[in-house]
């Protein structure tokens, strides 16, 4: 496949003349026919010379018509000679129209100024058109929802006030086929699609802020969210090492240059309460800012547990032209949390299960207890348009993550059939520090007949990580990590101690890494129906040796493990016909990879696994791009996973678990739908529904391979959510808003999957039911006054999210939760 993506870069350059020498009858026809039909293209701006971007534009006589992209700029192609009238149409806007004169073979330019500013246009966002085909950032290339062969999700800031989301996981369910799994502990949220899920840190994670990887330890703060993006498939075209399911982008909130903010007081169930503050305006003519700033104090369902959270956003938004800008942002986080493993799951390794009639309530860690996180990062963005149809964007950034933690560890192995759980210590002390650099180039040109959208760009990222190794004593000087037993079934059964022990480190380890990528992409127009998505990045990552330093020793030594690297080309092609100006079908083909630990027979470092992802999908536009509608169907298969090698290098059994071979198959097939709408500024809704069945397909014989045919613990085969809400604007009921939100989370398995010659043999997996969650909605909005209240899992449905055997945790019961606000 790397051939074809070879060949269909190529094929960019070498067409044209191809083309115009008439070698090619068929391009040639498309020539022929490009020659009697023009294009037009052109910049909307606001009124205070922002760009407008997602706006729709078209020739409602003719059917055509085109979305603008970030940066403001539309083309609209094959479009018959005259006399037309171009229609520009935003959600809640009244249109603007111009009369143009196309002429064949030619190009017209149309710019339009909205007369509304760019905060006038954010404000409709706000209030009413917030589910329109968005287009997503995180594809680095600003090519219009119906070019991009990829599913896309997009929850934006009015989806997030409705529902009134605080956290990332709650603001993912309104994306199909999105799961939201836990981190051991539950001291972080970690996610699923297609099969494939989601690390939170820099070493494995997928989720990007701004486009910049990002450590989401202690909970990102979706409430201060401008939107949320989530690109479903392989991305590593763009990103490198990434999930093969999906990744997530966070956008903040940026500046602007008028005065304006809110002040809300949110407030709920278990003594929930959180003041947000969002403060934005200009400091200077060029200069903005933008402040948005929360605190979260609550207890919880579950019993001891609480949590404080501090979070500030301020960034700075400075223009040294009309075509140069600088955006400065920073963060701070400071979470500290009860960590929890959940409920405990009895017999892990033989026949696991959940300990019956335990409360929702129940905890079993210690209850002192703590997981306190810092985290602080900075970043900059230069972005210089050097016309409306080439622009350059560098972004580089630092993040530091610290985490200091101490407890029970998960209960590994430790639960007996009557519920007996010997705790024992665990303590965390870890550090990661992250610097992202990126420079993307953006161009859109034409060269004879065929029309080009163009991405050139670099990455780079160190990761450098820190952990610490203890030991624990108790007051009397005993050094242990065994603390006491207590029965999860029973609380009363045994006296559970109170005392916190001593930590004395014992070794730092220090872990570096370092990625680079670059990657070229075109979409190519061949012509007004037909466009050809051919790109591929070459991606390096060097991951160090680890340094020991022994503290109690005060020496210091190697790791284990040798330096590693890793190379990969990852290429994707895509065909798009759109038969109709409002309808997108598309066929593509991509790859990512995953990095293997372990060595082969011969000790030597095992190559990265290759995933191929085949997809088909097709994308609408309807009524004036006010009705969006996705559906999607693929299939993974990686014929390269990493399994335990059945013989040496001597052709001995192999009892090395550390010795490996590239020979084990995993597949995963699904669909996924999407449907939504914004039909006015007081009504949207939004629908989705996913499959999914990833499954080991040729996992071997050997003992300790997975069991051909079984599923993937953690993917449930199906998921699904609704939403809706409709705001009255009739007299008497003017400012009174409705809606309702409804997610389902399909059968899936926790536990931990089966493997050949497992002694003994029971079964490891546990089976969770299917359960629906609904959440209704009510408020009203007078002048600049809003209360909106929320009763969130109103059925009061009882079920659990899992990490693996150690993490099994019960989701919230019914809430009662309320926000507050004033805008000015």
């Amino acid at each position: 496949m790397l051939r074809l993506s070879t060949f269909l870069l190529l094929a960019s350059v070498v067409l044209p003349a191809l083309g115009q020498a008439q070698e090619l009858p068929i391009l040639a026809a498309n020539n022929q026919a490009n020659q009697r039909t023009g294009k037009i293209r052109g910049v909307i701006r606001t009124s205070d010379g922002q760009p407008a971007a997602f706006v729709s534009v078209g020739i409602p006589t003719l059917g055509k018509g085109a979305n603008t992209a970030e940066d403001g700029s539309f083309t609209i192609a094959g479009v018959e000679p005259g006399t037309h009238e171009l229609q520009v149409s935003y959600v809640g806007l009244q249109p603007q129209r111009q009369t143009v004169t196309v002429a064949a073979g030619q190009t017209t330019r149309a710019d339009f100024t909205l007369s509304e500013s760019a905060a006038d246009l954010s404000e409709v966002i706000v209030t009413g058109t917030t589910t329109i085909n968005r287009l997503a950032t995180a594809s680095k290339a600003d090519i219009a929802p119906l070019d991009q062969p990829q599913s896309v999700g997009v929850v934006t800031s009015t989806v997030i006030a409705d529902q009134q989301l605080n956290r990332l996981g709650d603001a993912l369910r309104n994306v199909s086929g999105v799961s939201l799994t836990q981190q051991r502990g539950g001291v972080a949220e970690t996610f699923s699609a297609r099969g494939y899920s989601i690390g939170i840190g820099g070493g494995g994670g997928s989720i990007f802020k701004n486009g910049l990887l990002s450590n989401t330890q202690g909970f990102p703060d979706a409430s201060t969210l401008e939107s949320v993006e989530v690109l479903k498939g392989a991305a590593a075209l763009l990103y490198g090492n990434v999930s093969g399911g999906l990744i997530i982008n966070l956008v903040t909130k940026k500046p602007r240059y008028n005065w304006g903010g809110s002040v809300e007081m949110r407030a709920g169930s278990y003594g929930f309460y959180k003041p947000i503050v969002d403060v934005y305006g200009p400091l200077t003519k060029n200069l903005a800012f933008r402040v948005v700033g929360t605190y979260e104090n609550a207890k919880s369902y579950r019993d001891v547990v609480t949590s404080k959270r501090l979070y500030v956003n301020p960034s700075l938004l400075y223009k040294f032209g009309e075509k140069t800008d600088l955006l400065v942002q920073g963060d701070y986080l400071r979470s500290d949390i009860t960590p929890d493993a959940g409920v405990g799951i009895i017999n892990q390794n033989t026949d696991a299960q959940l300990p019956d009639g335990t409360p929702r309530s129940r905890f079993i860690n210690m209850n002192w207890a703590y997981n306190v996180t810092d985290q602080a990062s900075g970043s900059a963005v230069l972005n210089h348009r050097f016309s409306d149809q080439w622009r350059l964007s560098a972004i580089g950034g630092v993040q530091d993550t610290r985490v200091h933690g101490f407890g029970a560890a998960v209960p590994n192995n430790a639960i007996a059939p009557n519920g007996d759980y010997t705790r024992t210590l665990s303590a965390a002390n870890t550090g990661e520090r992250d610097y992202n650099g990126q420079l993307n180039l953006n161009g859109k040109f034409d060269t004879g007949f065929l029309s080009h959208q163009l991405l050139v760009g670099g990455d780079a990222l160190r990761i450098r990580t820190t952990s610490t190794t203890f030991k624990y004593q108790d007051a009397s000087g005993k050094i242990g990590p065994a603390y006491d037993v207590i029965n999860i079934i029973d609380r009363s059964k045994y006296v559970e101690r109170t005392d916190v022990p001593s930590i004395i480190d014992t070794a730092r380890t220090t872990s570096p890494s370092y990625r680079y990528g670059a990657y070229v992409q075109d979409l190519i127009a061949l012509s007004p129906k037909f466009k050809v998505l051919a790109g591929v990045r070459w991606s390096y990552q060097n991951t160090e040796q680890t340094s020991i330093s022994n503290l109690d020793k005060q020496r210091q030594r190697g790791g284990p493990t040798a330096s590693k690297v890793d190379k990969a080309f990852s290429p994707k092609a895509a065909l798009i016909y759109q038969p109709l100006p409002l309808l997108s079908l598309y066929a593509s083909y991509a790859n990512n990879f995953t990095i293997n630990t372990g060595t082969d027979i011969y000790l030597q470092n095992l190559s990265p696994s290759l995933v191929d992802q085949y997809e088909a999908g097709a994308k609408s536009e309807l009524f004036g791009s006010r009705l969006f509608a996705n559906l999607s169907v693929y299939r993974y298969r990686n014929n390269n996973f990493a399994q335990i090698a059945p013989l040496d290098q001597y052709g001995k059994p192999n009892g090395n678990t550390n010795l490996k071979e590239l020979t084990g198959e995993t597949t995963s097939d699904g669909a996924d739908v999407d449907i939504s709408g914004s039909f006015s500024t007081n009504f949207y809704f939004n629908v989705g529904y996913a499959y999914n069945f990833m499954r080991y397909t040729n996992a071997g014989t050997t003992t300790g391979s997975p069991i051909n045919g079984e599923r993937l613990t953690n993917n449930p085969a199906h998921t699904a959510n609704a939403s809706i809400f409709y705001t009255f604007d009739r007299p008497g009921l003017r400012g009174l808003k409705m809606g309702a939100s409804a997610f389902y989370t399909g059968q899936r398995l926790g536990g931990n999957n089966n493997m050949v010659g497992q002694t003994p043999v029971f079964n490891r997996l546990i089976t969770l039911s299917g359960f629906t969650t609904v959440d209704l909605s009510a408020g009203y909005t007078y002048q600049r006054f809003s209360i909106l209240a929320k009763v969130s899992n109103s059925t009061n449905t009882l079920n659990y999210l899992v990490h693996d055997r150690y993490s099994i945790n019960p989701i919230p019961p019914r809430q009662f939760l309320t926000t507050v606000g004033y805008r000015f």
